[in-house]
């Protein structure tokens, strides 16, 4: 018998298939806009400005200064530029952190968003920003914060790197792993995630050995898509609440520290949402915890948090840092069992459940 639950699915409008970079403009006059600013990372500005000089008298110019975690006073130089440039609308290109920059400025100023996904972070379809300032990071969740439209065209995934491949998949199925066993979890949010997660398990190897495997590519941005989309449904947990302590606090890469830290958080819950947590544990031989990390080694993906300069000392302040104002999570959020936890990432070892 079906426990009774409440659904809010978030409206976006989703576009996907190969070459369909092609209707950004339409897109963006389908918002019933003039003129967008377009955002990328430094690293993708090149393809940035490509995309504008496309774009023509659509595009208001590039602002290329996304930077991880979403620093608040790099959305108010963006919103600056918006301003100045004439743009009644944003055009985010590349990953979780051009998105953010783009939820930034139009969860101030309202404008629509439409977004062109080149990683499978999943952040594209929810409506949570998170931001740091002063060393804090936090989250907000509000209507203005999900993007209007979405266009997922897989040939802009072919040169994403197989290590930013493997990590921003992984960071994707923590979206779906946590959505799972949250408290406001519904059987949709709950479906979507066991076949997010299961088409990312099969996409991701496919990578591995070929990064241009254009199916494999496809059925990695149909994954993240539905585990972006679960996050985007239901509440966050133990695993968003360490991310966002490690990522705020310590400056650390955010699909990295997601990778590492998501068979930990996994095993740790494994007990106590056993039974929402099983048609995962199944895709991964039964053991969650144990399988997510067998399976991210086999990717070669970051698996411990030394590696990414992080001391045990560290660890310590972590712990009281994530202690602090908890987000719900089934088994209850104890510093001295979280602390074993963070040690075990930290040296890259098997979790425990």
């Amino acid at each position: 018998m079906l426990q009774p639950f409440t659904c809010t699915l978030n409206p976006a409008r989703i576009i996907f298939g190969p070459g369909k970079l092609a209707e950004v403009a339409n897109e963006i006059v389908g918002q019933h806009c003039r003129k967008a600013l377009i955002l990328s990372t430094p690293f993708q500005q090149q393809d940035a400005e490509k995309l504008s000089e496309a774009l023509g008298y659509v595009s208001a110019g590039v602002f290329a200064e996304a930077a991880m975690h979403t620093p608040v006073d790099l959305t108010e130089k963006a919103l600056a530029a918006f301003e100045a440039s004439g743009a009644d609308c944003v055009l985010s290109l590349g990953g979780g952190s051009t998105i953010g920059l783009g939820k930034a400025i139009a969860y101030r100023n309202d404008c629509p968003q439409i977004v062109v996904a080149t990683t499978y972070a999943g952040s594209e379809v929810t409506p949570i920003l998170g931001q740091t300032e002063n060393g804090v990071k936090t989250t907000v969740r509000d209507a203005s914060i999900l993007p209007e439209v979405v266009i997922y065209d897989p040939e802009l995934t072919l040169g994403l790197p197989v290590g930013m491949s493997v990590t921003s998949g992984m960071n994707a199925m923590a979206h779906a792993v946590e959505g799972i066993y949250a408290q406001d979890r519904n059987p949709i949010a709950s479906m979507m995630a066991v076949d997010g997660v299961r088409a990312l398990r099969d996409a991701l190897p496919a990578i591995v050995k070929d990064p241009k495997n254009r199916v494999a590519r496809g059925e990695a941005l149909y994954g993240a898509w539905l585990c972006g989309t679960v996050l985007g449904s239901v509440g966050m947990a133990l695993h968003h609440k360490l991310c966002h302590t490690l990522g705020g606090s310590f400056d650390l890469p955010h699909a990295d520290t997601h990778t590492i830290m998501l068979p930990h958080t996994a095993a740790y819950n494994a007990e106590a949402a056993g039974e929402a947590m099983k048609p995962l544990a199944d895709l991964f031989g039964g053991d969650i915890g144990g399988g997510l990390w067998d399976f991210a080694k086999s990717l070669g993906a970051p698996m411990a948090l030394k590696d990414l300069g992080t001391t045990e000392a560290d660890m310590d302040r972590a712990a009281e840092i994530a202690v602090k104002n908890p987000y719900w999570n089934p088994r209850p959020v104890e510093k001295d069992a979280i602390r074993a936890l963070l040690q075990r990432a930290w040296e890259g070892a098997r979790p425990q459940s």
